[in-house]
């Protein structure tokens, strides 16, 4: 199912390929395709994404014919890729041709200065995802928010500031953090 996804496939390759489909790869030609929780990618579909990256030409799922394509690539992955390496899990030569400018993002826990400006980013997303004005919140309910681990990242943030707003009134409130997020 990835390497259809990156690569495409041709019509009749598999059950359900009713009709040709260009993947993620051509669809990015003179481009750039980010390639998220890239560590959780099959050794199969690893070894087609190195062939994508030096050679610069792929196959479709079902095809003969070689495309070439242009793309950068920026990948990102929340395990480490080096141990993955270690345990056979991830391919050392796509490891090196993917890290070629390596950005570490540290955990939301240890940057909680970013919890206030992300909450009232995450406030508009809501609004506009549901068609309503955006919820206010006050300061006191980010100072809740600041308190907590977010071992679930940007991802849990985001979930829980749809709750919030869907839980609570036109402002949100400390007390509405105390109730409806899990601490």
């Amino acid at each position: 199912l990835i390497e259809s996804e990156l690569f495409g496939h041709e019509k009749g390759s598999f059950t359900s390929a009713h009709k040709q489909r260009i993947g993620k790869f051509e669809q990015a030609h003179g481009g750039t395709l980010f390639l998220d929780e890239i560590g959780d990618m099959s050794l199969s579909a690893q070894a087609k994404v190195l062939r994508a990256l030096q050679d610069k030409k792929i196959s479709r799922v079902g095809g003969d014919k070689t495309i070439n394509v242009d793309v950068r690539v920026l990948a990102a992955t929340n395990k480490n890729l080096k141990k993955e390496i270690e345990e056979g899990n991830f391919r050392e030569d796509l490891y090196h041709r993917l890290s070629v400018m390596v950005i570490t993002v540290p955990p939301l826990r240890e940057r909680k200065e970013d919890i206030g400006l992300l909450t009232d980013y995450f406030l508009d997303q809501v609004a506009e995802d549901y068609g309503t004005a955006k919820k206010a919140i006050d300061k006191e309910a980010i100072n809740q928010l600041e308190q907590y681990d977010w071992t679930g990242n940007i991802r849990e943030l985001r979930n829980v500031v749809e709750r919030l707003v869907i839980m609570s009134q036109d402002t949100i409130t400390k007390g509405d953090v105390k109730k409806y997020v899990e601490a």
